[in-house]
């Protein structure tokens, strides 16, 4: 077993992954009217575990609140940019980190028009690359809407396991609806990738 490290570093504010189509780096201010165009939209809002956007004051909020928790280290949180024409088109983070237990969740974002073309697949993979690697995590989570089969896909496909389904578990905007909760270990992480 690793030996255990700290997950937390003093900041995360410089972070900046490169893939073969993609930059996942900090939002910054100018990044607001992108960022609220993809929360904004209904059916990306869909299966999230809160409502869509209906002011860009909430995409001004979320991203000073990200600066913050990017310079402390309390999460990770990584626009993703084509870097053909450096468009926000997503995000993806690590957040309720646990030093203790080398621990993590992960949550992603994709904008409706860039759905089906692999992109979350090539940033998450970076970013739990990144997890395991950099921050030592030995266990990734994630919650997501058992009827998003798309996002269910995703997490397959990067060799997440189905844990446990919890029933009713979120109500956003008057709908009710359950949680399937996923892990990854390490060690079944670098099987896959090797």
């Amino acid at each position: 077993m690793p030996p255990i490290s700290p997950i937390t570093p003093h900041s995360f504010a410089q972070v900046k992954l490169i893939t073969e189509r993609l930059t996942l780096r900090p939002l910054i201010a100018a990044d607001v009217p992108a960022l609220f165009t993809i929360f904004s939209e209904p059916q990306v809002a869909r299966y999230l575990s809160r409502s869509a956007w209906a002011s860009i004051d909430i995409a001004h909020a979320r991203i000073a609140r990200d600066i913050d928790g990017l310079a402390t280290g309390k999460y990770l949180c990584l626009g993703i940019f084509l870097t053909s024409n450096d468009a926000l088109i997503g995000e993806c983070w690590l957040f309720n980190l646990v030093d203790q237990c080398r621990r993590a969740e992960v949550g992603y974002t994709l904008g409706l028009n860039h759905w089906g073309h692999g992109y979350m697949n090539e940033a998450l993979v970076a970013l739990l690359s990144f997890g395991f690697s950099a921050l030592s995590l030995n266990r990734v989570e994630a919650d997501i809407d058992p009827r998003n089969s798309a996002s269910a896909k995703s997490l397959e496909r990067l060799g997440f396991k189905l844990e446990g389904h919890l029933r009713e578990r979120w109500i956003v905007d008057g709908e009710v609806s359950d949680s399937g909760l996923y892990g990854l270990l390490e060690r079944d992480w670098r099987v896959r990738q090797s």
